[in-house]
């Protein structure tokens, strides 16, 4: 059993994440497809609005959201961090190299990467934060750099196979043709599995 997780660097929910979703598959024998994806470009092509486009009061719920998930979770969280919206993409290159090298845990680079942006006031777009992330998780520093083209190629083809498979936001995961979106699906999703073991 695959779980496709279609992620986003910079995505608060993909933060809050954590690593329950490596739990999961822990605990049913699924492995995990980590797909990184440009949530913006996928905004445009969903039908979704980025943040900062959003009625206030859509923006005002959206952080009462994210505290309160925090909280529930036990998760320290700045609303407002200092290096939001920041590029993606960087990162996003070093997860999918990380992936490919395979020598660390990829989940918790995940869960790092994120963490530093939405706990820690640090900017994911630069190469030391991102090599000091790789580091913590068992991975070379040299992927901060290492495969930038084909990190482009699938990050461009992971959002397409994003829209193409339903996808509209993050974190969104799928399995067996199931989905579930946000973090707030995990037991959903792990009942899910439950059903198949």
């Amino acid at each position: 059993m695959q779980i496709d997780y279609y992620l986003a660097t910079i995505s608060p929910f993909t933060y809050l994440t954590g690593t329950r979703l490596e739990a999961i598959a822990r605990k049913h024998g699924a492995t995990i497809a980590y797909k990184p994806m440009s949530i913006m470009d996928l905004f445009g092509r969903t039908g979704g609005t980025p943040p900062k486009d959003r009625h206030e009061s859509r923006k005002a719920y959206r952080l009462i959201d994210m505290q309160r998930s925090a909280d529930k979770l036990g998760m320290p969280i700045n609303l407002q961090p200092a290096h939001w919206p920041t590029n993606p993409a960087p990162s996003s290159y070093a997860v999918i190299a990380a992936a490919k090298d395979g020598s660390g845990d990829l989940g918790g680079l995940v869960a790092g990467i994120t963490r530093a942006c939405w706990a820690e006031e640090r900017d994911i777009a630069q190469d030391d934060v991102i090599g000091d992330v790789l580091e913590a998780n068992g991975f070379p520093r040299s992927l901060v750099t290492s495969g930038m083209l084909e990190g482009a190629e699938i990050y461009a083809r992971n959002t397409e196979d994003a829209v193409e498979a339903g996808v509209f936001g993050a974190p969104f995961f799928i399995v067996d043709g199931q989905k579930f979106w946000g973090q707030d699906s995990l037991d959903d999703l792990d009942a899910y599995l439950a059903t198949k073991g």
